[in-house]
């Protein structure tokens, strides 16, 4: 084995105060609400860090090293573009604040009041199945982590029989998971992801720092610097032969951003837990700072690993590392498990301990958000509507655990039946087009539109889960019938040949652009050729006369036409407004610097040597954020934590708020 003794403590540790989380939880939940939304109660300081862990998990952690091992210092630059868009989006409540006026425990609940309760279930149904597939690979990835980077044996003697170890980590780590959701929904969710979050942070940085002094800066830009010419892991500018996670991947992860925000539902509890709309808001503005500590770490450690493995000096590593590899069926499998591996013969012992048990909190915080997720949708948007009497609390929870556990069974087989073929970024990018594709189209138009339609929702969902649909059977076809000349001679006959041709090769992420153009543009055409009256927009979002009572909490009635234009209402207090304000300096220096050097490097060759001194700079500025933004955050996450569990105790609860919409005589919702 790779763990001594002292690394199973901290692992075990770690575990244990997960479960104290879980224990503080129980006692609170006592509502479908709870259950579902943790009583929408949370804060923005709790839901920016446990959302931050939720949707890192520890298939993200080796996805993002697998990546990154590609894509090198280069694709960091071009990715300064996305902070931008993530910030206008951000600061403006883009989608998130106008879904949480709603006040629906799920998407396809805002989806019955907004266009009809059969979209409902067909838009639950989708999202539903697509999550499951995307989901089916999460338990497998994180297995094998466990067995390679602890050392675990092929098979454990268990009563005298031989038991494969890969299945039984798979149901022990599904197992916990199950424990934490059933305990207490997402109150527990919310909790145990903060705590996870925090260690995972503390964590991250403390390896991003020993590996620091273990490889000279020098080694780092030596092997980076002997990539190809136009495949540069160092300058941006010469990239031009980087396979799949390319500038063009960047692109359509931007237009991805704008057109998908909340789209994907793996982690759909969170975009309903906030205690107001406002809270939502400021969450996905802190989203700009949280995630310092996690991009240090999958930027800096993937290249740490890319040098270990093509430096000279660590030839004697490489060559153990490529003897654990060649063990290991599958190309797909040996990128996943090439960072692992080299990890386990980098970090002491110790931080092995540190590592595994984050690993360990990664995979249960996605595994536990995801099951209530896709479990919740099941319930919620599927079963529930075809019921004319309501579920009591008691069946309901109950119906929404075995849902749960369902759903764990079947990623359970998925991950032993499933063989990968492709990397885990593009995996995701395919299966989660099969509802993201068309869902965003829907979303924006319901939330922002009152022309558009539920026509138009059925044709722009129809149409994204077809195209991704198709791209994952394409895939699966021989390349054989890909590589001939066509045998149909005439010109149409050739076209189809080029078209299915590019269909073949373009990858998961090309396949959810043509979703997302395809779909937006059924959406808007059926909408404009409809005749459906316009839509009443404030009773869909509790606004004017449809106003719930204590959801805004008004701090200025009047603010100046400054603070507006910056997006601060009357609903912002002097912290929120130094949190925007410094939000907007820190991405604005970025966008300024991502100018100045485009516009540079378009007139003058500069040389690797110059991008290798940028990017040491670069990599101490995100040491010291980092830490600011650790000690910052654990501040304000224990502070929202508390007043979360506070209301909890006190607050009354609506038996009726479980998520059935209430039509009027006119088949509208209500």
């Amino acid at each position: 084995m790779n763990m001594a003794p002292v690394d199973w403590t901290i692992v075990a540790a770690v575990l244990g105060v997960m479960m104290i989380g879980v224990f503080l939880s129980r006692q609170h939940m006592k509502s479908v609400a709870d259950f579902l939304a943790a009583g929408r109660t949370a804060g923005r300081y709790a839901i920016s860090i446990a959302t931050g862990i939720a949707g890192l998990g520890a298939i993200t952690i080796v996805g993002l090293l697998e990546m990154n091992y590609v894509a090198g210092f280069a694709m960091t630059w071009w990715g300064f573009t996305m902070s931008v868009v993530i910030l206008i989006l951000t600061v403006s409540g883009w989608v998130i604040y106008r879904f949480r006026q709603t006040r629906a425990l799920t998407l396809a609940q805002f989806f019955e009041a907004r266009y009809s309760r059969n979209f409902r279930v067909f838009a639950g149904l989708i999202a539903f199945l697509s999550g499951l597939i995307n989901f089916g690979i999460f338990p497998a990835v994180g297995a094998r982590f466990f067995i390679y980077f602890c050392g675990l044996p092929a098979a454990i003697p268990l009563l005298g029989l031989m038991i494969p170890t890969y299945p039984l980590v798979m149901a022990i780590l599904l197992i916990l998971a199950l424990f934490f959701v059933f305990s207490g929904g997402q109150i527990a969710v919310i909790i145990t992801d903060f705590a996870q979050g925090l260690f995972v942070n503390i964590v991250f940085i403390v390896i991003v720092l020993y590996l620091y002094t273990q490889v000279d800066w020098s080694q780092i830009i030596e092997a980076l610097a002997a990539a190809p010419q136009e495949a540069s892991l160092i300058n941006p500018f010469k990239t031009s032969h980087i396979e799949d996670f390319n500038l063009v991947y960047f692109i359509i992860g931007i237009v991805g951003v704008v057109y998908g925000a909340m789209s994907w539902q793996g982690t759909q509890a969170y975009n309903s837990s906030a205690k107001n709309a406002h809270e939502a808001k400021m969450a996905g503005v802190l989203g700009n700072w949280k995630g310092f500590p996690q991009n240090l770490f999958i930027l800096f450690v993937p290249i740490i690993i890319y040098t270990v493995m093509h430096h000279p000096d660590f030839s004697a590593i490489a060559t153990n590392v490529q003897g654990v590899l060649s063990g290991i069926e599958g190309e797909a499998l040996q990128n996943q498990l090439r960072g692992p591996v080299t990890l386990t013969m980098l970090l002491p012992v110790g931080l092995m301990g540190a590592f595994a048990a984050v690993m360990l909190a990664a995979f249960i915080s996605t595994h536990d958000t995801y099951l209530h997720s896709w479990g919740s949708i099941f319930i919620q948007d599927v079963l529930m509507p075809f019921r004319k009497k309501p579920f009591t609390r008691e069946q309901h929870l109950l119906a929404l655990r075995l849902s749960i556990f369902g759903v764990a069974i079947f990623i359970f087989l998925f991950s032993l039946l499933f063989q990968q073929s492709q990397y885990i970024f593009l995996f995701f990018a395919i299966t989660g087009a099969i509802f993201a594709g068309g869902s965003g189209a829907v979303i924006i138009g319901g939330l922002y539109w009152r022309r558009g339609t539920a026509p138009a929702a059925w044709g722009a969902l129809i149409t994204g889960s077809s195209i991704a649909v198709g791209g994952i059977l394409m895939h699966q076809l021989p390349a054989e019938m890909f590589e001939s000349a066509p045998l149909i001679a005439s010109r149409a006959g050739q076209l189809w040949w080029v078209l299915r041709h590019w269909l073949y090769n373009i990858n998961g992420q090309q396949y959810w652009a043509v979703a997302m153009g395809a779909s937006a543009l059924m959406y808007v055409l059926v909408s404009l050729l409809g005749r459906t009256p316009p839509m009443d927009l404030d009773r869909v979002l509790h606004k004017g006369k449809y106003a719930v009572a204590g959801e805004t909490e008004v701090v200025n009635e009047a603010p100046s036409r400054g603070w507006r234009l910056l997006g601060m209402g009357k609903e912002f207090t002097k912290g929120d407004r130094i949190i925007y304000v410094a939000t907007y300096a820190h991405t604005g220096i970025w966008i300024l610097i991502f100018i100045i050097g485009t516009i540079y490097n378009l007139h003058h060759d500069v040389p690797d040597e110059a991008w290798a001194n940028f990017w040491r700079i670069y990599f101490f500025i995100q040491v010291t954020f980092s830490i600011f933004v650790l000690f910052w955050f654990s501040i304000g996450g224990f502070r929202d934590i508390g007043a979360m569990l506070k209301r909890l105790r006190v607050m009354k609860r609506d038996e009726a708020d479980d998520g059935m919409v209430v039509h009027d005589d006119d088949g509208s919702g209500e």
